[in-house]
């Protein structure tokens, strides 16, 4: 890394018609952005002025608490390309390389065609690794990051990610914030558009759209050796807030052979993590906290004010997926709204309890099943300690056709559930008048038996899903909508210990 300077901050430039000779002005700019990345110190911001840069770029220096961050972003106004065709490398090519580096910013690329053939080769659009810090990936679109390598008879061999954090030092990446980004038509094999995966903690993932691709969305992830201690080989005290995801879906996955398993936001290990204010749709499965690992759990994990809508396999699923993986414990799933999910009817409905659930809470959701009028699958004795209350069911088969399967026995009909169960004393079975089914707009109307029907509970926090104020009548709404009379609060992000620089 460059020393430290007393200089004050600079700007430099890179055009496709530079040259690294230059002195990197704007009148005589670099010709490469890994160049700049050679060259630049505390504070300075780089601006990369439109067209098409054939890189694999390694930032090679980093920014100070004292200097201020490097910034690596677009000259405004314009579009600078990333674009891989014709790069190769055994392992995979990246567009930008971070490792063991700190107080960066990489804004307003487009980034696309980074693709492999290769086994065990993994393409990235960003990937971050090693022990480094306060790193913001802000406002960037990543497309056809893609892996076309053939699978072994376990679908393993074939990886792509869009954005990759890899914590694999003793010394977390921590203060991470990826904001704004657009990952669309990725093509992942047995990975994700985004990962975090291993010693990482205090990270914000917010207001990024992603869609269409053949692998989980956001993942977040533990104990699969990434660091060496078990202690901290986990994705821990993060934030996931406000971002869209839809057309997910493994089908056509190689590595999967056509089963349909992706998640739109999936915590795999995780603990402690933030998931709101979040749309899922059109995926295999909404939102799922499992552990994949035997003996290890997901734990703490808080999912509220969701829109969770069309997914094909269930709304939220939790738990190991067999039981020869581990748990899900203490997490708390409190005001979301869960809309005509398991769309394929294979009998999971909108809330998939999997092996081994252990001690967590679900109220103040609605639930509106299709026509096949499942809510709740439970299908294994050992879930205990869950509880479930004040929820709000609706399914055209009426109240009488509904379905609720509880250890292993399935109660038709809301009352059965309720006293076959002990579960839902305050829960209630009516229309809970949505503005558009169709749409749908999954706001409540004004009418709706939703409305001051909750438990107030901290845990549901202090804004719906548009932001609005929670509790505005004294008692809380079921589900992601708050109605009132209220204005919507300036948006909280709760970036933990992240702070976006100009």
């Amino acid at each position: 890394p460059r020393p430290h300077r007393t200089t004050a901050p600079s700007a430099y430039y890179v055009a496709p018609d530079g040259d690294d000779a230059n002195p990197g002005s704007e009148a005589r700019p670099w010709r490469t952005i890994q160049h700049a990345a050679e060259s630049v110190g505390p504070g300075d911001t780089v601006y990369v002025r439109g067209g098409v840069y054939h890189e694999a770029v390694a930032i090679l220096v980093s920014g100070s608490e004292a200097g201020g961050y490097i910034t690596f972003r677009n000259y405004p106004g314009e579009r600078p390309v990333l674009d891989g065709t014709g790069l190769s490398d055994p392992d995979g090519v990246n567009a930008f390389y971070i490792e063991d580096q700190s107080y960066l910013i990489i804004q307003g690329f487009e980034i696309r065609n980074y693709t492999t053939t290769l086994r065990n080769s993994v393409p990235m659009a960003i990937q971050v690794t090693g022990a480094s810090h306060h790193i913001q990936i802000l406002d960037n679109e990543i497309h056809r990051i893609e892996t076309h390598a053939p699978v072994d008879a376990d679908g393993l061999g074939a990886d792509a990610h869009g954005i990759a954090v890899y914590g694999n030092r003793a010394t977390p990446i921590r203060h991470l914030l990826i904001q704004g980004n657009h990952l669309h038509h990725l093509v992942l094999g047995s990975s994700e558009a985004v990962a975090l995966n291993g010693n990482v903690e205090q990270f914000t993932v917010t207001q990024n759209l992603i869609h269409d691709t053949d692998n989980i969305a956001l993942d977040f992830i533990g104990f699969e050796g990434t660091a060496s201690d078990p202690a901290y080989d986990q994705a821990r005290h993060g934030v996931v807030v406000s971002n869209t995801i839809y057309n997910v879906d493994s089908a056509s996955n190689p590595a999967y052979g056509g089963e349909r398993s992706a998640g739109g936001i999936y915590v795999d290990g995780g603990a402690y993590i933030l998931i709101e204010r979040n749309r899922v749709f059109s995926a295999n499965i909404g939102i799922e906290l499992a552990s994949e690992h035997a003996g290890r759990a997901t734990r703490f994990i808080t999912v509220r004010n969701n829109l969770i809508y069309h997914n094909q396999i269930a709304g939220i699923a939790m738990g190991g997926y067999d039981t020869l993986r581990g748990s899900t414990e203490r997490c708390t799933l409190v005001n979301n709204t869960l809309y005509h999910n398991d769309t394929l009817q294979e009998g999971n409905g909108e809330l998939w309890l999997q092996f081994d659930t252990r001690e967590n809470v679900f109220k103040n959701n609605i639930l509106y099943a299709n026509d096949q009028g499942l809510f709740i699958s439970n299908p294994y004795a050992q879930n205990t300690g869950n509880v479930v209350d004040y929820n709000l069911y609706f399914a055209p088969t009426g109240q009488g056709g509904g379905q609720w399967q509880w250890k292993q026995t399935t109660y038709t009909g809301f009352e059965a559930y309720r006293s076959g169960t002990g579960n839902d004393t305050h829960g209630l079975f009516a229309d809970p008048q949505f503005v558009d089914e169709t749409a749908p707009d999954l706001h409540l109307r004004a009418t709706s038996p939703a409305i001051n029907a909750g438990e107030n509970l901290a845990a549901s926090g202090d804004q719906d899903v548009d932001g609005e104020p929670r509790i505005q009548e004294g008692v809380v709404d079921i589900g992601a909508d708050e109605v009132g009379r209220q204005t919507a609060l300036t948006p909280s992000i709760y970036l933990p210990m992240v702070v976006k620089h100009p």
